[in-house]
């Protein structure tokens, strides 16, 4: 049990609302005394690295011939779909150098992979630009304040480090159960998450 929980244990932008609402309770948290974010740092290269592996085993399920697949017409395809889960952490990194990112300034149009190497590819290269940015982070740069912008609006305002939490993390796994919908439909056997899947007991 203890080596299947070392294992297997861890933990689209933010809409307005949602945004606005994370923003309120991130500047109540503030009140309670700058540097906490910076320490829980550590933690969440901890959590990103175990769930890093975790991603790797649902993408290595992709089947290379239903690329261009998509359960529905407004859904992303399958390939499209993956892509963004590989490459998504390290998108939120580089958008989050600066100190502020203007959403009316960028498309969000997702690009298709040629193939399952890429997506492969830019899984590793999100591994190489996270993990030195979570280790490498001062107390200063996780307790800036970030902004969200559309145009002249800000949209959410907090701390960096929070930001990592929600739009990182909090939203990588929330594309990483999307993906294993997309497999169950594609009848491809759904490994193992947090716990065993309909296909795969890691108690057994």
């Amino acid at each position: 049990m203890r080596d299947y929980l070392d294992k297997y244990s861890g933990m689209g932008i933010y809409t307005t609302g949602m945004a606005r609402a994370a923003t309120a309770e991130v500047k109540q948290k503030q009140s309670e005394g700058k540097g906490e974010n910076v320490n829980n740092l550590e933690s969440m290269l901890t959590e990103f690295n175990q769930e890093a592996a975790t991603t790797k085993r649902v993408l290595d399920r992709v089947p290379a011939n239903k690329l261009e697949w998509r359960p529905h017409a407004k859904s992303m395809s399958l390939g499209q779909l993956a892509l963004h889960i590989a490459t998504m952490p390290a998108g939120i990194v580089r958008i989050t150098k600066q100190d502020s990112f203007d959403v009316a300034q960028n498309s969000f149009t997702q690009p298709s992979p040629k193939n399952l190497e890429e997506v492969q590819a830019a899984l590793e290269q999100t591994i190489r630009t996270v993990e030195p940015t979570l280790r490498e982070c001062t107390a200063d740069t996780a307790d800036a304040n970030w902004h969200l912008m559309a145009g002249n609006t800000e949209l959410a305002s907090m701390p960096r480090a929070s930001v990592w939490r929600s739009l990182m993390l909090n939203h990588w796994y929330h594309h990483r159960g999307q993906l294993s919908v997309y497999l169950r439909l594609l009848d491809v056997p759904v490994p193992s998450i947090y716990g065993p899947s309909a296909d795969e007991n890691p108690f057994a």
